[in-house]
């Protein structure tokens, strides 16, 4: 039942996403490159929702889509996170609790996994879930332009986006801004 709710869910928004993105000119949903990423234009958001199996992110206020990114996961983004090193990005809903301006990938916001749930299944199988889930900006030491890096899942189970596309979102959010990853 849960399943079936999350996937009417999700078609109610990518059909609300066809509508806002037809109806907005002023405000577009992706970015392109140069001086025009628009930063700061949108406001606050009060939820962000990462659909893993699109490999995308959006930012949305009062149930509307304000943003869209593609991002970038684990090597194996399939799954709900369980352990520390699995290389999964977590499922569920959280909380975005703190920014992280020196961040080894240009900067970083916490997501509050593992939350009690995460913590009682882990004990239950006897492992560590691991932290320290991270959305961050690209590697400063990759090889990769940052569109080639988004078309890879490249992190250990954060969630990676463009550095302007970490700005954006950076100005948009306020610590307490509920993340809920679907799979």
């Amino acid at each position: 039942m849960q399943t079936l709710f999350k996937q009417l869910l999700l078609c109610a928004l990518l059909l609300n996403t066809s509508s806002t993105w037809a109806a907005s000119s002023q405000q577009p949903a992706t970015f392109g490159h140069g001086a025009n990423h628009n930063t700061g234009l949108i406001g606050k958001v009060d939820l962000v929702i990462v659909n893993k199996s699109q490999a995308s992110m959006h930012l949305m206020r009062d149930g509307k889509v304000l943003r869209r990114y593609t991002i970038a996961m684990g090597d194996r983004p399939t799954g709900h996170k369980l352990q520390e090193g699995d290389q999964r990005t977590p499922e569920g809903r959280y909380i975005l609790d703190y920014k992280k301006a020196d961040s080894a990938y240009y900067r970083a916001i916490h997501i509050s996994y593992p939350n009690e749930e995460d913590r009682l299944r882990a004990a239950a199988l006897g492992i560590d879930p691991g932290g320290q889930i991270m959305i961050h900006g690209q590697n400063p030491n990759s090889s990769l332009t940052p569109d080639e890096a988004q078309r890879l899942n490249w992190t250990d189970g954060c969630i990676a986006l463009k550095n302007h596309e970490i700005d954006e979102l950076w100005q948009a959010i306020e610590t307490g801004t509920p993340i809920e990853i679907w799979p």
